[in-house]
């Protein structure tokens, strides 16, 4: 295929060479200077050769063929580029507008995702415009590697459109923990706590969150939602070997060696293909005194 696309672009440069060096050739063929035919040859060939060492020197044959080839799909730059054409003759395709504004920032771009997103939000449907604005914040937020002026705006504006909105709520607790207001996330992440399912990666997350809080703030925490926690995520995704050894251990430290033996079983079954963790559980259960 790229071989194919070469011998065009090739082509279409011997056109226009040819072209150009007709207009020298024409004269001479005209005149009556004795020869003309073998001069006139010559200067066609002269000016073809000249024609494309000018142009491989000065010129770019790589873009001519990518432009013939259009975008390529691992050029992003290029996908981006023919999406925001699309999107301009749809001023009013909320799908790609909604695609566009994310290209840009990943193409670190944040003035044309702005203008892309706000006009992806005017053309929504205003029961989406929460969402809208909370994914905007999350991708600012991943962009900077963190919570930043524009992206706290934008997870405000998602709250002010909708107050229950989970995405916005949640990181506004990082907001909060960033400013050092600890129990302002506190109280936000556990009114988001109790909405969550216990078997969500979220609500384990949050679990963790709250209590390093209050360890932080001089409260207790609690040991007990640490570790059903632990065990709920555990359940969702039982593929980390460290995770069920610190469950087991959290039961035996607890003085529960119904548990922990359970979650030894648990751990066992869940961990079967990997030699290595089978081993490792082994040992943990003799170093607790689960098994002889």
């Amino acid at each position: 295929m790229r071989a194919g696309m070469i011998w065009l672009v090739g082509l279409i440069f011997l056109a226009v060479a040819a072209v150009a060096a007709g207009f020298v050739v024409r004269p001479i063929l005209r005149s009556k200077v004795a020869g003309r035919a073998v001069l006139a040859a010559s200067a066609f060939l002269f000016v073809l050769g000249l024609s494309g060492g000018f142009y491989l020197y000065l010129g770019r044959p790589g873009l001519a063929l990518r432009t013939l080839q259009g975008p390529r799909v691992d050029d992003f730059a290029s996908l981006v580029s023919t999406l925001a054409n699309d999107a301009r003759a749809r001023p009013n395709d909320l799908k790609a507008w909604s695609l566009l504004w994310p290209g840009y920032l990943r193409l670190k771009d944040p003035r044309d995702a702005e203008i892309a997103f706000r006009h992806a939000v005017a053309i929504a449907p205003p029961e989406l415009r929460a969402d809208m604005y909370a994914a905007y914040g999350e991708e600012l937020s991943a962009a900077a590697g963190g919570i930043t002026d524009q992206s706290e705006m934008a997870f405000k504006t998602a709250l002010a459109l909708d107050p229950g909105n989970r995405e916005a709520r949640y990181y506004m607790g990082f907001d909060y923990v960033a400013r050092g207001e600890n129990q302002k996330a506190i109280a936000t992440w556990q009114g988001l706590l109790a909405e969550l399912p216990a078997n969500s990666r979220v609500h384990a997350i949050l679990v963790d969150r709250i209590a390093e809080l209050k360890a932080i703030s001089g409260g207790a925490p609690d040991i007990g939602a640490m570790v059903a926690g632990l065990a709920a995520r555990l359940k969702a995704s039982p593929d980390d070997p460290e995770g069920w050894q610190r469950l087991i251990r959290a039961y035996s430290v607890l003085g529960d060696a119904a548990k922990a033996k359970a979650a030894l079983g648990d751990a066992r079954i869940a961990l079967r293909a990997e030699p290595s963790a089978e081993a490792a559980l082994d040992g943990e259960a003799k170093q607790l005194k689960l098994e002889k």
